[in-house]
């Protein structure tokens, strides 16, 4: 019996990068996995991908800003399967620009996708494991959220506001059998990170102690311990995965 047979695990933002990891993670130990994101062809990759190694996943294209969108989907899901176990709420954007030079319009999108569209699925979320007494919440959220970042005072802003959010959430919903805690990762090596000028990565390097970027597995393995009865007195935590970057 693998890890998490007979669980259903719903990752938004998880057609590439951390979330896809995720996805893969859980759907290799066994949980039933939906996938959720905005791009309806980076979903049917994504979940044709995995199906290809006979894991059991399902995929839904939304954007996470959307309450009717996203309060249909958890609906289907539970009328499909009877319950969901975890929520991890992974989908985010960047639009960086100086403080003085960003636009409104990128101020706004940031913070609706990503601490808006945390907000508006574990509301309904919520509605559904609080009925079941029992269920996790895992936020992905940024050491930028913790230590800010020049050129990126939306994104840390809403990666801020998640981390805060995770500790409303747990305390809210702790009385239940609920868990809510957040990651933060440091300076992963993803696709959005393999663009960037060498000198960006020199600097971000030469900045960590263990000298070296992380892997999209430490993220994914990390939500899998706190989702499984380990970490079952865990909760309104958020959790640094850096390498060191900031202690």
């Amino acid at each position: 019996m693998r890890r998490f047979d007979g669980k259903v695990a719903i990752i938004t933002g998880a057609a590439r990068g951390i979330g896809f990891s995720i996805a893969e993670a859980f759907a290799s130990a066994g949980a039933t996995t939906v996938i959720i994101d905005i791009s309806e062809k980076s979903v049917q990759e994504a979940v044709r991908k995995l199906q290809s190694f006979e894991y059991k996943v399902i995929g839904f294209n939304a954007d996470v800003t959307d309450g009717n969108r996203i309060d249909e989907i958890f609906k289907e899901i539970t009328a499909r399967y009877g319950h969901i176990d975890i929520l991890i709420n992974n989908a985010g954007i960047t639009r960086d620009s100086l403080l003085m030079k960003m636009k409104e319009e990128d101020w706004d999108i940031v913070l609706n996708v990503n601490l808006k569209g945390t907000f508006i699925c574990t509301q309904k979320i919520s509605r559904i494991l609080l009925k079941q007494k029992k269920g996790v919440i895992i936020n992905i959220t940024s050491i930028i959220g913790l230590m800010g970042n020049v050129g990126q005072a939306n994104y840390a802003a809403s990666k801020g506001g998640i981390i805060a959010l995770t500790k409303s959430s747990a305390k809210e919903f702790g009385s239940r059998n609920i868990r809510v805690n957040a990651i933060a990762p440091g300076f992963i090596e993803t696709e959005m990170t393999k663009v960037l000028p060498e000198e960006i990565v020199i600097k971000y390097l030469d900045a960590i102690p263990l000298k070296r970027m992380g892997r999209t597995k430490s993220i994914s393995d990390l939500c899998l311990f706190l989702a499984s009865e380990e970490a079952d007195y865990i909760t309104g935590q958020t959790i640094q995965v850096d390498g060191g970057l900031l202690m």
